[in-house]
């Protein structure tokens, strides 16, 4: 196969992969997003009454309330990344031998990659699933951007935030606990998907295992299977960066959270003195498991099939 329509092919695969994984789980999304900044409507409750009460007061649609702009986002993210990551690969392997270490080096850059080209709009998702409108007896109740319609709720998130921020510079807060994140993240996301696909097909190849050509691929109910098990791997040893990149993110909305604008460090030690461990660095990471397991097993197996489907190489000795 042609070198250049090969890399277009896996660039494809991985954006529409991304899109996939990301609409399937778009209401956790949404609620762990509320839950990790303490968001004033919905800072008493749990992962199903936070999805109770956001259909009650949002009706169903402010379930994927944000998720407009996390397509925009994730098919250049996810595509860059999965891209990045077979580039990576291919490259240390054929440099400096099959070392296992240097899937996670591999994982780690591509996520590094992936971060660096597409930030701004996960800043400008973020803001949109924080905000909030609804009817309550007191009349409408409006938090955020919807003073724009719908399709320019993006360039006006953007707009006032370099306008009434910082400039340019204020579309990457929270950047760099996204980059220190994202280094165990998505080097553990690939490297324990990588793994647990050889062992399974190793030790299991006719329960989780499919032959063509005389090759052997994962069948699907074995891609989720992997793919969920690498999410919550990945996500365990990342995600009090996440709730710090979350709460810098949306520092600036609120007068209150202008407070969590500082930095990493003082935002997780402020976090931490505020509310805790488990109510503070790790708010939400009950729904980050349930959104994150079924994601990134969609992901992985959305990917191996559209590669699949797209003649690209899938075996265990890809």
């Amino acid at each position: 196969m042609d070198k250049n329509n090969a890399h277009l092919k896996t660039f494809i695969a991985g954006g529409l992969a991304g899109m996939a994984s990301k609409t399937a789980v778009a209401p956790l999304d949404r609620v762990k997003i509320l839950l990790q900044a303490h968001n004033e409507h919905y800072k008493h409750n749990g992962v199903f009454s936070g999805l109770k009460d956001i259909v009650q007061r949002e009706k169903f649609s402010g379930l994927y309330r944000g998720n407009g702009a996390q397509m925009v986002r994730v098919f250049p993210y996810a595509a860059v990344q999965f891209f990045t990551f077979e580039i990576y690969k291919k490259y240390l392997r054929d440099n400096f031998g099959n070392n296992q270490l240097f899937k996670l080096c591999a994982g780690s850059g591509a996520g590094i990659t992936a971060v660096i080209m597409t930030y701004p709009l996960d800043l400008v998702r973020a803001r949109l699933s924080f905000s909030v409108e609804f009817s309550s007896t007191n009349g409408t109740v409006t938090t955020g951007l919807f003073s724009s319609p719908p399709g320019l709720r993006i360039w006006t998130c953007i707009r006032n935030i370099i306008h009434n921020e910082g400039g340019l510079s204020a579309l990457y807060r929270g950047m760099t606990p996204a980059l220190m994140g994202i280094v165990p993240y998505s080097g553990l996301y690939f490297y324990t998907f990588e793994e647990f696909k050889i062992f399974v097909l190793k030790h299991l190849p006719h329960l989780c295992g499919t032959r063509k050509d005389d090759k052997l691929f994962l069948n699907i109910p074995s891609k989720l299977l992997c793919g969920g098990l690498a999410g919550a791997v990945s996500q365990s040893f990342s995600y009090p960066l996440d709730v710090a990149r979350r709460r810098m993110q949306l520092s600036m909305m609120q007068p209150e959270t202008v407070k969590y604008s500082k930095g990493v460090l003082p935002t997780l030690i402020l976090t931490y003195k505020e509310h805790g461990i488990v109510n503070g660095l790790y708010r939400g990471m009950s729904v980050n498991y349930l959104r994150a397991i079924p994601m990134v097993a969609v992901s992985f197996s959305a990917y191996e099939i559209i590669k699949q489907s797209l003649g690209l190489d899938t075996s265990v000795n890809a």
